[in-house]
């Protein structure tokens, strides 16, 4: 499976999320500062260069979700998603699993760029390709924002090691699952909770 084009709607926690962000906030924010410098120019134009008019409080205001567009596009441009090499090996150990790409976990302190993610009843598993990541500081984090959300007992486990990762994955296979409504409930909600707390 290849990054889906430009254009097409990428979900997240879906390979090639982070890309396909990243593109549309860069587009959104040089539309907007554009447009305040556009309305800024029309008012100095019209007003024969004075600046006090209704104009230039238009722009001023218009700066503020620009100003908050480039916040989140600094953010993007750290985010990295998952590479097309680790993406083309974890595609073959994900049969009988759900899974999740691309996400980028902020907190306080530090950020954390988890490429996949597996979830299986109470057990969690991810990959980051990020060499610094503190892989335990990164576990602590998402088992105290599920902790937060009413979620006890979730064992978390980040790899920055892809062949240990691998090896994770085969090992959660191999475990027989919890099969009923209240368990596939529980699995979506920890998956949308997930999501929720990405950026």
């Amino acid at each position: 499976m290849e990054r889906k084009k430009i254009g097409s709607r990428v979900k997240k926690g879906e390979y090639g999320y982070l890309v396909a962000q990243r593109i549309k906030v860069i587009i959104r924010t040089v539309f907007m500062f554009a447009l305040s410098l556009g309305i800024f120019g029309i008012g100095l134009w019209l007003n024969g260069g004075d600046k006090k008019s209704i104009w230039t409080i238009a722009a001023v205001v218009g700066l503020l979700p620009a100003s908050r567009s480039a916040v989140s596009m600094i953010m993007f441009l750290k985010a990295r998603g998952c590479s097309d090499e680790a993406h083309q090996r974890l595609q073959k150990q994900e049969e009988g699993l759900t899974y999740l790409y691309d996400l980028f976990f902020t907190s306080y302190q530090k950020n954390y760029q988890v490429s996949h993610m597996v979830v299986k009843d109470s057990i969690i598993c991810g990959f980051s390709e990020d060499a610094t990541c503190d892989e335990k500081a990164c576990a602590r984090h998402i088992e105290s924002m599920l902790k937060q959300s009413g979620y006890k007992n979730i064992t978390v486990k980040i790899d920055t090691n892809l062949q240990k990762y691998c090896e994770s994955l085969d090992n959660l296979k191999s475990l027989e699952g919890i099969k009923n409504e209240d368990a596939e409930k529980k699995l979506q909600d920890i998956l949308s909770c997930l999501l929720s707390i990405t950026l």
